[in-house]
């Protein structure tokens, strides 16, 4: 019998939380963005936090394999350190709270500063949990390994006694592989596109470009399937990615099934222009967009992106010209759809947005919320 896995996307509004569970159980989690009013049961905001929960109640655990930030941006993180147990103080070890067996995080989070004012942060707590798993040498991967990393780790290494490179084992470089997976053992494996040590070296670090990207290779039987992770890259980080995946010869790892799109559906992430009515890519973002294979889908984690007279002025994300961008290429491609997080099965009660990677191709698994639940599978062919 095949595998099946899962992607789930939360409504969480201009937010990022999605979660990959494995046929063998094991559960990735990306991102986590729970807001206050989101337990209030008039908003359309998923209760992030009472729904993972009773996922992981009803798998009969308190835990998730990995938790991966991509950035350290509100809208990432926000309600993390009031959710997950934190291993570096106990008053973030109350037994409600949901343990993480393995840290994932970009150098950035480890060595961005902050203020006197914003020690109580989120960033901050999160950035103390990251140093102390590293420093402790266990349940943590670093992705990159910038000067900034090496000026503060070597003297605190030192400091214990131990070598310069004694935490190695636990840093990962753009182009490689995630150690810990693999096609063999867990019909998955994760290759880091970024962040490059350049976006962590030119000075002050910009979170978006030192955020974490990732293609997700997923296996069913005898199918592959890719998932394009990326959190919150603009097009010019994009651009880095597409040109040294290609001097490295890994083309393959810019295809796609499922692509989560940057930053909510902002035209920052495929140029720098918006444009009137529709974006227009750069090149090398247009020669990623069309790596989609037959059957494709795109998810916006995002509000709804309306196309009203409006919506053509809006400064924030969502813009309406990208999602044109990217709906017309998804066409190219013969793919499915452009899905919006906060908009399926409608923008007054979204649900999480579920697809099953299995040997018979990608389905979408859509709540529809009229009378009684009901569960619409629709299978994306398979190409080549």
């Amino acid at each position: 019998m095949s595998e099946t896995h899962k992607m789930i996307f939360y409504p969480v509004g201009n937010g990022d939380t999605s979660q990959i569970v494995l046929d063998n159980g094991r559960r990735i989690l990306f991102d986590f963005c729970h807001r206050d009013l989101a337990e209030d049961d008039d908003t359309p905001e998923i209760d992030l936090k009472k729904r993972l929960h009773g996922e992981l109640e009803e798998a009969k655990r308190n835990d998730f394999d990995v938790v991966a930030f991509t950035h350290a941006d509100k809208d990432h993180i926000q309600g993390s350190t009031d959710f997950f147990w934190l291993e570096h103080a106990v008053k973030y070890q109350s037994k409600d709270r949901i343990k993480i067996k393995e840290l994932w995080v970009p150098a950035a989070m480890v060595v961005e500063s902050a203020s006197n004012d914003e020690q109580s942060a989120e960033f901050v707590i999160l950035r103390q949990e990251a140093r102390h798993r590293l420093l402790a040498g266990r349940s943590i991967r670093v992705f990159s390994k910038p000067q900034d990393l090496r000026d503060w780790l070597e003297p605190a290494l030192k400091a214990r006694g131990e070598r310069p490179d004694a935490r190695d084992h636990l840093i990962v470089d753009a182009g490689t592989l995630v150690p810990g997976f693999s096609l063999d053992a867990d019909n998955v494996e994760f290759f880091c596109h970024s962040p490059f040590i350049k976006h962590c070296d030119d000075g002050d670090t910009v979170r978006n470009s030192a955020a974490l990207v990732f293609n997700v290779r997923l296996k069913s039987g005898k199918e592959l399937f890719d998932y394009l992770e990326v959190g919150d890259a603009e097009w010019g980080d994009l651009e880095d990615i597409v040109t040294a995946t290609y001097q490295h010869n890994n083309e393959d790892r810019l295809k796609w099934d499922l692509f989560n799109i940057p930053h909510h559906c902002s035209y920052k992430a495929l140029s720098d222009e918006k444009g009137d009515k529709e974006t227009v890519p750069k090149p090398l973002i247009k020669e990623l967009l069309l790596e989609g294979r037959s059957g494709a889908y795109i998810v916006s984690c995002s509000k709804p992106v309306n196309d009203d007279k409006s919506a053509y002025e809006e400064v924030q994300p969502p813009h309406i010209q990208a999602r044109k961008a990217y709906e017309s290429h998804l066409a190219k491609v013969d793919g499915r759809k452009f899905l919006v997080t906060m908009s399926e099965p409608n923008a007054n009660q979204p649900k999480p947005l579920e697809f099953e990677f299995t040997s018979s191709g990608l389905v979408l698994k859509k709540s529809v919320v009229v009378g009684s639940a009901a569960i619409i599978s629709s299978t994306a062919p398979r190409a080549g």
